[in-house]
């Protein structure tokens, strides 16, 4: 409890040392060394602290919350200043009890009052010792002890400096508080280190005034993910997951907060002996009612105040008021809003129902469930956690009643549901059927643990064929051995087999993807089932196995879809995906949108980094590069705060792409860790990234490499659908290069291999591609035709259309309506964010005749851009001018992002600027109204 360096105190008359000479230096000890992760700062902080002390004294009180890590801070600190030649006195606080009077200052100053020899000093030993035996004096007579302690501990470090390492100060007795911050305030011109531990409380207590602090916050994510790993190896992604959600950054959380089992007792939260003592340590001193207002808060956590209040009333028999929150407000384990009562941790509700009996915490789920609204999702959840044994009718509203929790965007507690429903069923038929719906359900939600667990509960039962083959394959979730052939499955017979074989299928697409023998018998079996074609899972299987031969039917199933407010958010996830997949980024861009808009109204941000993700790949097939960087930053900021690592591993990866595209630079191809854990998030990553990074370099201007680049990704044996959307990249480089008969005959290949199926948006590319290749004889016809195809949205494909019939026009001596071209083109890839692409375009303008001033040789002065906007334009090239971004303009001026652009679209060439950047020294001398 009490460690310290003994040594003998200095003697009458022998002559003191330098003190800096006793210590030796500091060591720079690595963090890893001291065991502590995500605390670098801190430590330093606090080496420089025993610096400073030993030089002419300082004190630190370090504050935090309830295990973050105070007291490990405090064991590295006294293990440096041992190592460096200090003594340390400790003395430790005790929670959950009331200490005694001066019990932390004996623990203190007993190794100094006990130190043989101690002839020199001995008065004024003896005179502490003398106060110590008085007992605690009145809090107004405490200067005598108080000061009496300060003389002793200045004497102690006279021959050494001394460091007193107090943890837990706001645990200590009231007289050894004051004694201890009197001390701390009176370091200055002695060798004394004063290091206190408290935690964070409403406001900081006034003994401690004055007292320089170090606050602890929680950890970032990516440090509690590094801590987790170093200290809880082996875990699997589920279980880290919900260890970091529960844990929100404490490390003591992280390290003590069990890992559930598929046995756990659902929505009862978890915690451990010693994680409970530290998060809620005065909770069995608190009143019966208080504890029972804490018990349904815990497990009812969406409650507010009054619903609360009435399960506990039911609970204790005693009608409760609102004076039943206040002691627990006191000991700082909840906060109340005025609406709703929120613990002080996630992991405060565990260590409140830690070690609550069984048959209590059933009383307040029968509690809740009496004051809940009859037949609503968590009224039935409630009352089924009272029930024991087998209850049938029960079993059959939980199952009725999922589909509500889908809706209302809660699929975790739909899962709960439905294996609390298959726990209840007695017919074995009705359990297997419940827990295959669990499993499927659970496998959407990437819950491979629970999916593997109620997959073999419902091979349990009797299943259909189809059922059976979809239990074995969500079993296997996590394996490598793939699902049974699509080409041995039977034809469905009856709704339920029907849905089983659409489970099925959309398990297995990403499997059989990569296989044209397997892709092609999945794709033969979904044709075969009946009137389903606009069915998301169907379509997304479909999408998925066959994403460049069915991409027509897949778009066309899309867009039979109707009533899409009334389809629940995961169908929403699916008619994007097909979309996307399918080549036709623009639905799927407002798909994918709706979903963000439903995940925040019905606050799940966990669900956020993966919809961000599918709309940034998107926005990157459509070319809105801007747009697409800032959709992967805030999906790798969101992926780490809720530790899906694979999801962030993919966004950093793409927002580089978006870089490099964007500048025109070389690409990040990430190292092998990384690409597998972003080929979990976006299972076609490596292609995108070829695709991206083979654009890149036609946006470098090394054309020869892009070409040839492209060349192998369009002209193989396989073509994939992201390689489609680098035709007019592959045309563009083509033309430079020469090639362009050799480009010719590949997209000839091409569109013919496509055939009927080709999509419309691919159908368009085709034609921009050739328009762009054309030579002189047949460019005016395509290039009237491609510029006859709807391009709004498409900015990656009008732009590059543009420049090419710049070029052309140019080359034909119109210098004017070639400029005028120009210009467009250079709003365009300004729209896109290409700014590699603004000093080629300058050449070509300059090449036209553009002036330097924007104009044309020869011609006028221009008028001021007040005469050529509107106000409206005006404002948003204002905007625009001084750095914001289109979704910070749409933002301030509630239009969407996609709106701003088309406005800047048509502001660049009126203006005669090529960039953003050149906007503010265009509107310099306009005076706004």
């Amino acid at each position: 409890m009490n460690a310290q360096t003994r040594l003998s105190s200095p003697t009458v008359g022998q002559a003191e040392p330098p003190t800096l000479s006793l210590v030796a230096p500091l060591a720079e000890v690595p963090p890893q060394v001291t065991g502590l992760v995500g605390r670098d700062g801190e430590l330093r902080a606090l080496r420089d602290f025993l610096r400073e002390a030993t030089a002419h004294g300082a004190a630190r009180v370090v504050t935090g919350h309830a295990g973050s890590g105070k007291s490990a801070l405090l064991e590295a600190v006294v293990q440096d200043a041992t190592a460096a030649g200090m003594r340390v006195l400790r003395c430790a606080g005790i929670r959950g009890g009331e200490p005694s009077d001066l019990s932390g200052l004996l623990q203190l100053v007993w190794p100094v009052l006990g130190t043989p020899g101690r002839s020199s000093g001995a008065g004024r030993l003896d005179a502490l010792e003398m106060l110590l035996v008085d007992g605690a004096p009145a809090p107004g007579e405490r200067s005598r002890l108080s000061f009496a302690v300060l003389d002793v501990l200045e004497a102690a470090g006279a021959g050494q400096p001394l460091l007193l390492a107090v943890d837990d100060w706001d645990a200590l007795d009231e007289c050894s508080r004051d004694v201890l911050s009197f001390v701390a305030r009176r370091t200055a011109g002695h060798p004394l280190a004063v290091l206190l531990t408290t935690r964070t409380h409403h406001g900081r207590p006034a003994p401690l005034t004055g007292v320089p602090g170090l606050p602890l916050g929680p950890l970032t994510s990516a440090r509690s993910a590094r801590l987790l790993a170093a200290r809880r190896p082996g875990l699997d992604a589920q279980a880290a997951r919900e260890l970091l959600a529960t844990a929100a950054g404490n490390p003591l959380a992280l390290l003590e907060l069990p890992v559930r089992d598929e046995d756990s007792l659902p929505c009862v939260p978890v915690s451990s002996d010693r994680l409970a003592a530290a998060m809620a340590p005065g909770v069995a001193r608190l009143p019966t009612a208080t504890r029972d207002l804490l018990l349904v808060a815990a497990l009812h956590p969406a409650g507010d105040l009054p619903l609360l209040l009435s399960a506990a009333s039911r609970t204790g028999g005693t009608e409760l008021g609102f004076a039943a929150l206040e002691p627990a407000e006191r000991e700082g384990l909840v906060a109340f809003d005025g609406i709703r009562l929120t613990f002080a941790h996630p992991a405060t509700a565990g260590a409140v129902v830690h070690d609550v009996p069984p048959e209590r915490r059933r009383g307040a789920h029968a509690a809740l469930a009496a004051v809940l609204t009859p037949g609503s999702v968590r009224m039935l959840w409630h009352l089924s956690q009272t029930a024991e044994g087998h209850d049938a009718d029960l079993a059959g509203r939980l199952e009725a009643v999922h589909g509500h929790a889908l809706e209302q965007s809660e699929p975790l507690l739909a899962v709960r549901l439905l294996r609390r429903a298959a726990e209840l069923h007695p017919a074995p038929a009705d359990r297997g059927r419940c827990a295959l719906r669990a499993a499927q359900l659970a496998h959407v939600l990437g819950l491979e643990r629970m999916t593997r667990t109620m997959a073999h509960r419902a091979l349990r039962g009797p299943l259909g064929p189809l059922g059976t083959l979809c239990a074995e394959a969500l079993a296997r979730t996590g394996g490598e051995r793939p699902p049974a052939d699509p080409a041995a499955w039977p034809a469905p017979d009856g709704p339920a087999e029907l849905e089983n074989a659409l489970e099925l299928a959309r398990i297995t697409a990403p499997w059989v993807a990569d296989d044209d023998v397997r892709a092609g018998a999945l794709l033969a079996f979904l044709d075969a089932l009946p009137d389903r074609a606009d069915d998301p899972r169907l379509l997304q299987a479909m999408a998925t196995a066959g994403p460049v031969s069915r991409a027509a039917t897949v778009l066309a199933g899309v867009r039979a879809v109707r009533r899409l407010a009334d389809l629940p958010v995961r169908d929403l996830e699916r008619l994007g995906e097909a979309a996307l997949l399918a080549g036709d980024p623009l639905p799927a861009l407002d798909l994918y949108r709706q979903v963000e808009r439903r995940h925040r109204f019905h606050d799940v941000p966990d669900q956020l980094p993966r919809v961000l993700l599918r709309q940034g790949l998107a926005h990157l097939a459509v070319g809105d590069w801007g747009q697409g960087g800032h959709a992967f930053g805030r999906c790798a900021e969101l992926a780490e705060d809720h530790g899906q690592d694979h999801v962030a591993a993919a966004a950093r990866l793409l927002a580089d792409l978006v870089r490099g595209l964007r500048a025109g630079g070389p690409v990040r191809p990430g190292g092998a860790a990384e690409r597998a854990a972003a080929r979990r998030a976006v299972r076609s990553i490596d292609t995108v990234l070829a695709v991206g990074t083979a654009c890149a370099l036609a946006e470098h201007g090394d054309f020869e490499a892009a070409f040839a680049a492209l060349s192998s990704l369009l002209d193989g044996p396989r073509v994939s659908a992201a390689a489609l959307f680098a035709l007019v990249p592959f045309a563009e480089a083509a033309e430079a290069v020469n090639a362009a008969g050799e480009a010719l005959a590949v997209l000839d290949r091409l569109e013919a291999r496509l055939g009927a199926e080709c999509a419309p948006g691919v159908a368009v590319r085709f034609t921009v591609a050739r328009a762009v290749l054309a030579d002189d004889e047949d460019a005016e016809e395509l290039f009237q035709r491609a510029l006859a195809e709807d391009l709004t949205g498409w900015p990656c494909l009008e732009a590059p259309l543009r420049l090419a019939h710049g070029r052309w026009l140019r080359r034909r001596r119109q210098f004017t309506d070639s400029r005028a071209t120009l210009r467009q083109a250079a709003a365009g890839f300004a729209m896109m964010g290409a700014g590699a692409r603004t000093a080629r375009i300058s050449a070509e303008l300059r090449a036209s005749g553009e002036r330097a001033d924007g104009g044309a040789a020869g011609a006028p002065g221009r008028t001021t851009a007040g005469d050529l906007l509107s106000a409206q334009e005006l404002r948003i090239a204002e905007l625009a001018g001084r750095g914001l971004s289109n979704r910070e303009i749409g933002e301030l001026l509630d239009l969407s992002p996609r709106t701003i652009g088309a406005y800047l679209y048509r502001i660049f060439p009126r203006l005669g600027v090529t960039a953003r950047a050149q906007l503010a020294a265009v509107l310099r001398h306009h005076e706004p109204s």
